[in-house]
């Protein structure tokens, strides 16, 4: 059965569940659905006392405490456009936001704030106090702006991504349905809220009417525990993260998973398969999304196994297809750039309407991924268009490299770059964290044997550890950076 395609404001979300069922682990305490919409209502009402007007921006600034779970529904119930700031950001990021944005309030840590300079009015969060007022569920239209959704500008100054209370509701539906997400499911939001995947995990869990569990780590291992101590059944992770997980001792503390998922980038075979091996109870579901049209595809877990290079195909709510330079329809097993339309496409990227016409036209959004559709009907990505590297007059997606140097074994995680090369065009220079010992020396066997001389690297730089940006993927502009300062 299809999902409802009928948006509603996303504040209603807070009443989907059992009023009395748990609906949100923060603060050390448990919220009931009752006590999540109280809290919604008293922090929507508080915003409207300290003088702001509809429209106006809010920002948050901090981990993920319970404020920073409430404040995107309370802002909507306000009538306001929340504007969360990644906690790991750094003061020139935020300011930039901030300054972008218009933001209007600031709330964070006393900390942050004495770090910024800005003209918004702030309030440190720990001096934050919930007036007795409240606001019941909103009217708003459902096409009315609510949220500005920073990316994490590795291709430049970050851009605020407009979305409406009708991309939040109908991508939370979207989730809950492909996900077969029940009330009695528990999910690790382990994410951070100001990335889309990260604040969907609250959405989708409220959606279904069971319990997200807010939680900020250091270390690997505090996932695994945090996974067996609140009975985990929901994880989802980018890349890095798992790559760090498979390598962890689970000794049984995973045996409640049920439900993994993977977005943020592909998640190499070789990991696809430890995790098959390690959570064997547990359905894992491959995806690709972007903040622009917040999710696309996703592959049926039953078919994870058999084609664990593919990210499925298009989740409720999205149309996709994949268009030629001229705009085109390709061709089955054609590469082209994945383009996306329907009511998850977000409104554009804020006061900046030259880049908004630029990936936004007429209706769809523009990627900039190459992918095919195989004629088994499943996307398999390629590579993003300006990240191909050109090479002695081919196209080589850096993914396919990355995915050779994963397969011998050698290394761990590896990012694959085209650098200039007055003979070639462009080289091929490969950055990896060593598996084992001789690294470099198995590597070069294997592309050896697996790979065409043009797809072989010709420089290869080993490394304790991959950077990693704001939202836990790897840091691809850090890593260009740092090649510019290695010897040749």
């Amino acid at each position: 059965m299809k999902p409802d395609p009928t948006p509603f404001p996303i504040d209603h979300i807070a009443v989907r569940g059992t009023p009395d069922a748990a609906a949100l682990v923060a603060d050390g305490r448990t919220f009931s659905f009752a006590e999540l919409e109280e809290a919604v209502g008293a922090t929507a009402a508080t915003l409207l006392a300290r003088g702001l007007e509809p429209a106006d921006r809010v920002a948050s600034w901090m981990g993920k405490t319970a404020l920073a779970c409430v404040l995107p529904l309370a802002a909507a119930r306000a009538g306001l456009v929340h504007v969360p700031i990644n906690p790991v950001l750094r003061r020139a990021q935020a300011e930039h936001i901030l300054a972008d944005s218009g933001a209007k309030l600031l709330i964070a840590n006393q900390a942050r704030l004495e770090t910024v300079a800005t003209e918004a009015w702030t309030v440190a969060l720990e001096d934050w106090v919930v007036g007795n007022n409240r606001l019941g569920p909103s009217t708003r239209d459902p096409g009315e702006l609510v949220a500005l959704l920073y990316t994490s500008g590795s291709t430049g100054r970050p851009k605020g991504v407009m979305l409406s209370h009708a991309n939040l509701w109908l991508g939370a539906i979207s989730v809950k349905h492909y996900l077969g997400l029940k009330p009695a499911d528990r999910t690790l939001c382990l994410l951070p809220l100001a990335f889309d995947y990260g604040q969907n995990q609250l959405l989708a869990a409220w959606a279904a009417g069971s319990c997200a569990i807010a939680f900020d780590y250091l270390l690997p291992r505090d996932v695994v525990r945090a996974v067996g101590r609140h009975d985990v059944t929901v994880l989802a992770g980018v890349p890095p993260l798992w790559h760090q997980l498979v390598e962890q001792k689970w000794n049984g503390e995973g045996n409640s998973l049920r439900t993994l998922t993977n977005s943020g980038g592909h998640l190499p075979e070789p990991v696809v398969r430890r995790l098959r091996g390690l959570f064997p109870q547990a359905r894992l579901h491959l995806m690709y999304g972007l903040t622009e049209a917040f999710r696309s595809a996703s592959l049926d877990p039953a078919l994870v196994d058999e084609h664990p290079d593919s990210v499925g195909s298009a989740i409720p709510f999205a149309d996709l297809r994949i268009a030629r330079a001229d705009g085109s329809q390709a061709d089955p097993g054609e590469e082209g750039e994945l383009v996306h339309s329907g009511p998850l496409v977000a409104q554009g990227y804020w006061s900046d309407p030259e880049r908004t016409a630029a990936r936004f036209r007429n209706g769809e959004v523009w990627s900039g991924d190459t992918m095919a559709i195989g004629a088994d009907g499943l996307l398999r990505f390629r590579g993003r268009d300006d990240a191909m590297i050109k090479t002695s007059g081919n196209r080589v997606s850096p993914t396919e490299v990355e995915e050779a140097a994963l397969a011998s074994g050698a290394v761990s995680e590896a990012a694959a770059f085209g650098v200039p090369d007055e003979k070639l065009g462009q080289a091929i220079v490969l950055v990896a964290v060593a598996e084992r010992e001789e690294a470099e020396d198995r590597l070069h066997a294997h592309f050896t044997a697996e790979l065409p001389a043009f797809m072989r690297p010709s420089r290869i730089v080993l490394i304790g550890e991959m950077p990693l940006g704001p939202n836990g993927k790897i840091d691809r502009t850090a890593l260009r950076a740092m090649l510019e300062g290695v010897p040749r």
